[in-house]
């Protein structure tokens, strides 16, 4: 049985930063809620388990992101998604709405978009933090509404700091500025068709220029890592899920499925097929 919390902030009063409502819940396998859109950015935090945002992008065009524990998602003020939760471990989630005239420049510091809505940590300490807010807010509902948006600045306060693109610090090179910026744009956009082009562009650079230094700095191409990234991925969805082999290839950029199985087999000697089969995953396979 699904168990929740939930919570209407009793004020609409502050301009700068207001709390509209928040939550906590652990789902039944497969509850999914949506389509929807809210008037207000809403923020999801994953704390245990796993689920699948779908998330209308700028284009009013559906995407697909695999969530997990430790990671989240935003759903922007009138943007249209589903979230389910995975029919094996079900994802267990905290939630804040909110918004304000500080807000939309507080989310553009973290890098999260309409496209781009999964919150990846970059800081572990600091998304611990984060958490915390998020749980404190949740279960001190009785408490005044100053206090209450001084813990939600908090909470902004390290979202921003655990997810903002890396800053120039000492000790920190140009080139491994960038690398941390092409991981980040593959972590957020492996499951999309995406090219080396396209991880260049996010970084500000030039595909040559971006080519070489990534290879310099990984020892592999950004295109053989792409591909090790996806394939990893897919592995986690062959052990963990029942989805079907072509679902997975779709799943982790791939929506030809005979392109899907040639690639992995060329990373890993075998078929998915095979490998779920020798790797005791996906019981309730279609494939």
């Amino acid at each position: 049985m699904s168990e929740f919390i939930f919570s209407v902030f009793p004020s609409e009063t502050f301009v700068d930063l207001g709390l509209y409502q928040f939550g906590w819940e652990q789902c039944d396998p497969s509850h999914s809620f949506g389509p929807a859109a809210r008037n207000h950015f809403l923020f999801h935090y994953c704390l245990s388990g796993a689920g699948t945002l779908y998330a209308q992008d700028g284009k009013k065009e559906s995407a697909v992101f695999q969530i997990r524990s430790g990671q989240g998602f935003m759903m922007f003020p009138h943007q249209v998604c589903t979230y389910i939760a995975d029919h094996e471990i079900p994802w267990e989630y905290a939630w804040l709405e909110f918004d304000g005239l500080r807000v939309k420049e507080a989310i553009e510091l973290t890098g999260l978009k309409p496209e781009q809505p999964v919150y990846k940590a970059r800081y572990k300490d600091i998304c611990e933090t984060m958490k915390n807010e998020m749980l404190y807010i949740i279960n001190h509902k009785e408490e005044s509404p100053f206090h209450l948006i001084g813990h939600l600045y908090l909470f902004i306060d390290s979202l921003v700091r655990s997810s903002t693109s890396a800053r120039l610090s000492q000790g920190n090179s140009l080139r491994e500025f960038y690398i941390k910026e092409a991981f980040s744009f593959i972590e957020q956009n492996f499951q999309n068709d995406i090219s080396v082009e396209d991880i260049a562009a996010s970084c500000g650079l030039n595909r040559s220029y971006f080519g070489k230094i990534f290879h310099e700095n990984m020892g592999k191409s950004p295109q053989e890592f792409l591909i090790s990234y996806r394939m990893t991925k897919a592995t986690e969805l062959l052990k963990l899920t029942g989805l079907s082999v072509g679902d997975i290839g779709n799943a982790v950029g791939y929506p030809n499925q005979l392109h899907f199985s040639r690639a992995f087999k060329n990373v890993y000697g075998i078929s998915p097929r095979q490998w779920r089969y020798e790797n005791g995953g996906g019981t309730k396979a279609g494939n």
